[in-house]
């Protein structure tokens, strides 16, 4: 691998002496126009772009224009530099080719047209930067006059309205250069820094001695962007998965290959471990910008999130300050946290969270959320609106997360009572509004009236067309009424109306619809997206590769059904950098979390197992349980033989970070004797905490890990039942072996730990389970009561 990047780099100079400088229309006009506030009291209901519904209501009036109507016109314009090539790209919606050629720029708004005085400023700049391009294009003299049309269109009404101006292709020439000349400083800071940041890579060298297989894993990696596919890596604790990752990604950066890398995780802990990997490369000699964008929340320096200028002082001409706050932070950092934000927000009197958006712009490197990639109403705009394929690289960890958060980002869900609530919030404001509230709650009590427990829907669209007209009646009332009680409770509800209608637009047979009694005796109506493959794949095709690994991707066939509809995907199993004698595997014959077996006896059969196995060696241990009752129930029979030389610490529900650190806190302090964490599958405490050498020398796993039997469970199960034959697995034993790989993985996780993993439950004895075992798995001891003591006395060696 490093032979093919050396040979590689050196003609990559060569070629790139001249680069491209690239910039979409939409970006360039938003970035150099923008002015004022933020202001949340307008953005958030009258967004400027509707971009769920935008592309089908296109579709829809490019359809009713006559044959002199070209859609879809892919333009680009060339500006040459002394040092590279300026390049501006977009795609017309529509080009009018008759005696006068116009432009036509469609917008789908939530909006009554009526108060639309004229067209929004950056939409008609872009329509604008599409004219001069076309202009260019077809050679057309300076006195050529063209027209510009502005298309808007509400996408709960479909009415339409038009605002249509002139231009010389002179004026259209004076106006764009300027444009242009305003966003120079900005292409010349791309240009040097992509410079800088190339000829640092070329050197690069991977920063540890490679353990056994990362190698050959790192240069997967680079092969999978290298041939633009898509990668699922099982790779075991301990191979250095992130540094395997990372590395290859840059150095395909360094080879022109891709543009930007994407760091995706679903825990900030993971995010300061790949911060702290792109920073081990800089010391390195690796020159890039890197980003971690934090949640908004964590970064608001507002006791309550209220972005506009009237409650923010930061939010008064935030958009007036902004670029030259990130213009002056490019200059200074090449590392961005959340530390650096604040202080720079501080400083130029802007919002932080949005200051660290508009820096990631610009960055090489940018660690987030799943959200800001995958979620249709978080994802990072600037960056995947234009729904173009970029040379991005995606890389998820800790990807087994991301099947049920992708499911809850698809999905909607709308209760009856919120509709009612409203309704009284509003009715003294709007009559109108509320009717159309009350037309939604009228739907909502017939779907009630039908529904037992739970009802699956076949149609709903007469509840469609209901959200609709709410929606359209809420925007009117909106523009009128800027600020009245109840207000927040009026827009939490029209945001769900909102999401809830653009998922419905991707109803497709993936999706189950269905009604249910909440436990509060409240009526909920859910679009649960079962299947999300289709809905990430559109996400993954706006980049170049992506890699998914994780410690716990078993089965791979099963991520790979569901986290991408690519047929052609590859799947490798990295090699782990631990040997067998480091870890004891037990399975405990005779004991059961059977809800069938759950009395007193099993639970004493259960504390009687992990009394065994603490009492073997002093040292801190955690038990998983699948549930916090489960949990009580074995502890309430433990506590009695635990004797004075066992420590007992319970993980609770509803734990705030510092009673979460506290918790960790005990298992690094020194004791004479045994500490035992009770600790419940798939919690804090279950995934991405790292207990090194004698921290953590034994995980104790009660239950295979199913999930509870639900509505949705059931659902599930009925689904792929249907579609594969394999329901139970893919609703319940892949989830829930998952949660006891999770949980032992927290055992083994330096080559100098030793560590005993017990799974206490007959049916991992079955073989439906011991095929989910992973590689490292393949030896493993049955034990008793009475067999277990010598077992780990063997394994221990007699210490104690």
């Amino acid at each position: 691998m490093e032979f093919l990047y050396r040979n590689r780099g050196t003609k990559l100079q060569e070629q790139t002496e001249k680069q491209n400088i690239k910039i979409s229309v939409r970006n360039l006009v938003e970035f150099i126009l923008r002015s004022g506030d933020i202001d949340n009291r307008k953005s958030r209901v009258m967004q400027a772009e509707a971009m769920q519904e935008g592309s089908r209501v296109h579709r829809k009036i490019q359809r009713r224009m006559g044959a002199s109507y070209h859609a879809e016109v892919p333009l680009k314009i060339e500006i040459p530099r002394e040092n590279y090539q300026f390049v501006i790209e977009g795609r017309a919606d529509g080009i009018i080719k008759e005696e006068l050629i116009t432009i036509d720029e469609i917008k789908g708004i939530y909006m009554d047209l009526s108060y639309l005085e004229g067209p929004v400023t950056v939409h008609l700049a872009q329509a604008k930067c599409y004219a001069y391009m076309y202009a260019q294009k077809e050679r057309f003299a300076p006195d050529v006059q063209m027209g510009v049309q502005m298309t808007y269109c509400n996408l709960d009404t479909e009415e339409i309205r038009r605002f249509v101006s002139h231009y010389t292709v002179q004026e259209l020439a004076d106006w764009f250069l300027g444009i242009v000349a305003e966003y120079e400083k900005w292409a010349d800071f791309q240009y040097q820094w992509r410079c800088k940041r190339q000829a640092s890579i070329q050197k690069l060298e991977f920063p540890f001695d490679y353990r056994e297989g990362q190698r050959e894993l790192a240069s997967d990696v680079y092969r999978t962007i290298y041939r633009k596919k898509n990668l699922f890596i099982q790779a075991p604790t301990g191979t250095g998965k992130t540094m395997s990752t990372i590395y290859p990604s840059v150095r395909a950066v360094g080879e022109g290959l891709a543009e930007k890398i994407f760091y995706l995780t679903a825990k900030s802990i993971t995010a300061t471990v790949a911060l702290d990997a792109f920073r081990i490369l800089g010391g390195k000699g690796y020159q890039a910008k890197t980003v971690l964008i934090t949640a908004k929340e964590k970064m608001c320096v507002c006791e309550e999130m209220d972005c506009n200028p009237q409650n923010c002082p930061y939010a008064e001409g935030h958009f007036d300050r902004v670029n030259d706050a990130v213009f002056e932070l490019l200059q200074k950092e090449e590392i961005f946290t959340r530390e650096i934000f604040l202080e720079q927000a501080h400083r130029h009197r802007v919002c932080p969270f949005e200051l660290c958006l508009d820096t990631a712009s610009w960055a090489d490197n940018i660690i987030c959320d799943y959200n800001y990639v995958f979620d249709p109403n978080v994802y990072l705009r600037r960056f995947f609106a234009e729904g173009t394929k970029e040379e991005y690289l995606f890389l998820v960890d800790e990807a087994h997360n991301l099947v049920e958060r992708a499911r809850s980002m698809y999905s909607a869900v709308l209760v009856k009572e919120d509709f009612l609530a409203v309704k009284k919030l509003v009715k003294p404001y709007s009559k109108k509004v509320a009717a159309e509230l009350e037309k939604c709650n009228k739907i909502l009590l017939a779907y009630k009236r039908e529904c037992e427990d739970y009802q699956i829907c076949e149609n709903i669209s007469n509840f469609a067309f209901a959200l609709m007209r709410f929606g359209a009646a809420a925007d009117t009332f909106l523009q009128k009424s800027t600020e009245f009680p109840g207000k927040k409770e009026f827009l939490d509800l029209y945001l769900k109306v909102r999401h809830f209608l653009n998922m419905y637009e991707r109803l497709d047979e993936h999706y189950v619809i269905y009604t249910q009694f909440l436990e509060n005796h409240s009526f909920m109506i859910k679009l649960f997206c079962v299947d999300p493959a289709l809905n990430l794949q559109e996400c993954l095709d706006k980049g170049r590769s992506t890699v998914f690994f994780s410690a716990t991707l078993l089965p791979i066939q099963y991520y790979k059904k569901l986290l991408s509809t690519k047929e052609d995907n590859y799947a490798i199993y990295a090699k782990t950098a631990f040997s067998k004698e480091q870890s004891c595997l037990l399975i405990g014959d005779g004991v059961s979390s059977k809800y069938t077996r759950r009395n007193r006896m099993e639970f004493q059969n259960i504390a009687k197992y992990i009394q065994k196995i603490v009492s073997a060696k002093n040292g801190n241990y955690m038990v998983f349980f699948p549930s916090y009752r489960f949990l009580e129930q074995v502890y309430e029979e433990f506590f009695p033989m635990m004797g004075e030389q066992t420590d007992c610490i319970v993980q609770t529900t509803g734990m705030k970070e510092e009673e979460r650190e506290e918790f960790l806190g005990e298992f690094e302090k020194e004791r004479k004797h045994s500490l035992v964490g009770f600790c419940v599958m798939g919690g804090i405490f279950g995934e991405g905490i790292d207990l090194k050498e004698e921290l953590l020398i034994g995980a104790i796993v009660v239950g295979t890990g199913l999930p509870q039997v639900g509505q949705e469970r059931e659902i599930l199960r009925q689904y792929f039942e249907t579609h594969s034959g394999e329901g139970f697995d893919y609703a319940y034993r892949y989830p829930g072996m998952n949660k006891v790989l999770q949980a032992a993985g927290r055992v083994i996780r330096t080559k100098e730990d030793r560590g005993v993993i017990a799974l206490l439950d007959e049916r991992f004895l079955q073989w439906e389970y011991r095929r989910l075992f992973p590689r490292e798995w393949e030896e493993y001891t049955v034990c008793s009561h009475e067999s277990v003591s010598n077992v780990l006395k063997n394994f221990w060696g007699g210490q104690k």
